[in-house]
């Protein structure tokens, strides 16, 4: 399994790109949550179907996971001490009022000067963390709060307009509740009430993980080879409910449905850390590339990813890379629309005969 591993490691990025034609670049989300379009991917079969239909193509016994973090109010404007505009878009909240930041000015800001935000905030820059700003908010300040009321939704670059009241709600997904991404793990905006409870009504049951998602989510990968990519690492939390959950799946023989490449990494990183998927807040950068032995997943609900991306990369994983080619052919052949407020997957994690890769 290392040998096969490191063979996969050394495929060029150049693997994972493909051309989208920019109209298929989804700017607003559907009119209904659970009216967006869903691609069946089951071993060589696609199909097409509505996000609607979920509840069908899950079975009794079946655990659905889902990433429970809520977005923040991330993305910020101001100026530095020698007046130059600035915008500052929270990467990761720190104790102490901390927080990592990705921050677009004309000149490098310098450690030790002061940054001026809206609604007036002050916060010092501390100096660089690799290619973020390491930033420090006004003592006794709640960096939460200060977000909440000055802070704007931190829609991803390739969505052009500004945020409006109906991206506040709807780049959110209905069971959001741990605040603290940045980004929003957009397999979960397609689920409302009422397919939840179309879901649980199938004897299907639901549990939460939490994985705050950076906007590091939406960088390509810009190393040629795969070995040489670095993750962000990602703050994770899984509730020992959660771990009886996936226990007594296994156990009754159901599958384990994940919603995301959030809750993948979630569930995957415990379980190769520690044999089984273990009750506890961590940290994850791990990697998923092809030959990577999943242990835990044995479906996946997701959106279209960005070409050269780790998302897809990771996807191509578990699905195969043949038959993602093929599933964004046809995707992009049938018109869906694709990234955060596009259209879903539901795929199969590969089956692989003798250790061979499909």
């Amino acid at each position: 399994m290392a040998d096969m591993i490191a063979a996969f490691m050394a495929l060029s990025i150049d693997e994972f790109d493909y051309e989208l034609p920019p109209g298929l670049i989804a700017q607003h989300p559907s009119r209904k949550r659970s009216a967006s379009r869903l691609l069946c991917v089951r071993g060589g079969s696609i199909s097409d179907a509505s996000f609607s239909d979920l509840p069908r193509l899950l079975e009794p016994g079946d655990l659905l996971v889902l990433n429970d973090t809520k977005v923040i109010r991330a993305r910020l404007f101001g100026r530095k001490e020698t007046g130059g505009h600035i915008e500052v878009l929270i990467e990761r909240l720190l104790p102490g009022g901390e927080a990592l930041v990705q921050m677009h000015a004309g000149r490098a800001a310098k450690a030790g000067s002061t940054l001026r935000l809206s609604g007036g905030i002050e916060a010092r820059v501390l100096g660089r963390v690799g290619e973020f700003y390491h930033l420090r908010f006004p003592e006794g300040a709640s960096v939460l709060e200060l977000l909440e009321r000055h802070g704007r939704v931190p829609l991803p670059p390739y969505i052009t307009h500004a945020p409006d009241a109906d991206d506040e709600r709807r780049y959110q997904t209905v069971y959001a509740r741990s605040a603290g991404a940045v980004a929003a793990p957009t397999a979960g905006l397609h689920f409302d009430e009422p397919l939840l409870a179309a879901i649980r009504e199938r004897g299907v049951e639901i549990a939460f993980v939490t994985l705050h998602v950076g906007a590091g989510t939406f960088q390509p990968v810009r190393e040629k080879s795969l070995a040489e990519h670095r993750m962000h690492g990602e703050r994770y939390e899984i509730p020992p409910a959660t771990v009886a959950a996936l226990r007594s799946a296994k156990e009754r023989g159901g599958k384990v449905v994940a919603v995301g490449t959030t809750t993948v990494r979630t569930l995957e990183a415990s379980a190769a850390a520690h044999g089984a998927v273990t009750a506890e807040e961590a940290e994850t950068d791990l990697f998923i590339v092809p030959g990577f032995e999943f242990r835990v997943v044995d479906r996946l609900i997701t959106n279209f990813h960005l070409p050269r991306s780790t998302l897809l990369v990771l996807v191509s994983a578990f699905a195969g890379m043949d038959t993602i080619r093929r599933a964004y052919r046809h995707a992009i052949r049938e018109r869906y629309r694709f990234y955060s407020y596009g259209d879903a997957m539901l795929v199969d994690r590969i089956q692989r005969a003798n250790g061979s890769i499909a």
